[in-house]
């Protein structure tokens, strides 16, 4: 495939204005990029896609072929399945290519391999055996059931059922084990830390035992777990008042905090936040932007709670912004995990808006898809730095959409497109295109019977 790079001398002006030049975001011009942006980035999703039917972790979009990576996740596979139903809603497939991708991504899914009802971490995107070994290396791969990683498969194929009432009983009959219970360590007050009220991270069937720490900040993506469990009925409501806001005072964090202790639903919390720039916000564990913004793009939270979570979403946009473009002067902005660009993978964020004392750093890389995370909340800020990220680094593929990240300190950019992210990139998008597009089952049923009145009782004391 061509390969084009955006770079501010060499192109005419109506291709600077398409396709990478700074300017005003606003009207049709704008959605007309946006489209365009969407359009690339379902190419990068359907380039990703095995035979088999699984969208696979990664490609190095520099190779004279784009050949997907052998191996895949949950995560991977569900991001597949609402990139899918993103593009048959904004139009860019037709239903009747929309239907076939995802019952051959059902199809796949129902012969992988499960346990306790739930789904390894890694595949092979080919064949769909579980991966024993790591492909390249040999390292063994430990059997693993990762719970968030789970939540974010099972949410791709509520979506995908959603959209397609043909796949509706084959997506009710593969949920049907996945009991978010197993992950669940009920709460008790005898011994808090040890019986938490929280999720495990994961279960390793090799040991037959579950990891030694649980999700506790509440304002990560692990969230997604707790609402699916709440929804369903198989975790009970407090779980949710059992997560940190922050830390408690005189816990080893990155911050102290500042709040009170409160009772909601019998359940008594410590209501912290942090302070950051002036403005008072919950921070999740690392700092990054998908920890605290991939949630929404499916989870009505800013609507079901405006004084909460719709405004800790957008002072924690504003954050990130004033991080990279005040505190840093670094020009750009947008910090998240990530594709290194001189190879590998990091977690990048700004350190201050996260609990963890050795939080993510920022180190100057940025990456797209945290600019579209922002999007909902700050478009015209989000489109044009991505417009200059694009035009200042020549981070955009022609055909493909953005490359994963930037380092733009030294200018270097990822040779890499990794599924998570441009799913991620697509799924926010189509929440900016078409509102609502992907949260028709997150508006519905269990989650506005049993999630929506904990999220109208909030109140992080903001």
């Amino acid at each position: 495939m061509k390969r084009r790079t955006f770079l501010a001398t060499a192109a005419g002006a109506s291709t600077a204005l398409a396709l990478g030049a700074t300017g005003t975001a606003a009207g049709a011009d704008t959605d007309a990029l946006l489209r365009r942006w969407f359009r690339d980035t379902y190419r990068s999703i359907e380039a990703l896609t095995t035979d088999f039917g699984l969208a696979a972790d990664t490609m190095d979009v520099t190779a004279s072929t784009l050949t997907p990576s052998v191996n895949t996740s949950p995560t991977n596979i569900g991001c597949g399945l609402w990139a899918t139903v993103a593009a048959g809603g904004l139009g860019v497939i037709d239903a009747t290519t929309m239907h076939r991708r995802l019952a051959r991504t059902v199809t796949a899914v129902e012969r992988l391999e499960r346990a306790h009802g739930f789904w390894f971490n890694w595949y092979d995107a080919y064949t769909g055996e579980t991966l024993t070994t790591w492909p390249g290396s040999g390292d063994p791969v430990d059997p693993f059931l990762s719970s968030v990683d789970n939540a974010w498969l099972v949410t791709g194929l509520r979506i995908a059922a959603d959209a397609d009432a043909e796949l509706r009983p084959r997506v009710a009959r593969l949920l049907a084990d996945a009991d978010w219970s197993f992950y669940y360590t009920p709460y008790d007050a005898a011994d808090p830390a040890a019986n938490p009220g929280q999720l495990h991270g994961g279960y390793s069937t090799a040991t037959d035992s579950f990891t030694p720490h649980w999700y506790g900040a509440l304002n990560t993506e692990p969230r997604m777990a707790s609402y699916l469990g709440i929804a369903d009925g198989s975790l009970p409501g407090e779980h949710y008042w059992h997560t940190f806001r922050t830390l408690e005072p005189g816990a080893e964090q990155d911050q102290q905090p500042e709040g009170e202790w409160v009772t909601v639903d019998g359940v008594r919390l410590w209501r912290g936040h942090y302070t950051y720039r002036g403005r008072k916000i919950v921070p999740s564990w690392g700092g990054s932007m998908f920890e605290a913004l991939m949630v929404p793009l499916f989870v009505p939270e800013t609507a079901w709670s405006p004084g909460a979570w719709g405004l800790n979403h957008q002072r924690y946009v504003r954050s990130q912004i004033e991080h990279g473009m005040v505190e840093e002067a670094y020009g750009y902005w947008g910090f998240s995990p990530a594709d290194i660009p001189a190879g590998g993978y990091a977690t990048y964020g700004v350190d201050a808006l996260g609990m963890a004392v050795d939080g993510y750093t920022s180190g100057g890389v940025v990456t797209p898809h945290a600019s579209f995370l922002a999007m909902p909340f700050a478009r015209d800020e989000a489109v044009t730095n991505l417009r200059r990220i694009a035009r200042d680094f020549g981070a955009y593929e022609d055909g493909l959409g953005f490359r994963d990240s930037v380092d733009v300190n030294t200018g270097r950019v990822s040779d890499h497109m990794l599924a998570l992210d441009q799913g991620m990139i697509a799924a926010a998008l189509a929440q900016v295109l078409k509102p609502g597009l992907l949260q028709g089952p997150f508006r519905s049923g269990g989650f506005t019977r049993r999630v929506r009145p904990l999220l109208a009782k909030e109140n992080f004391g903001i």
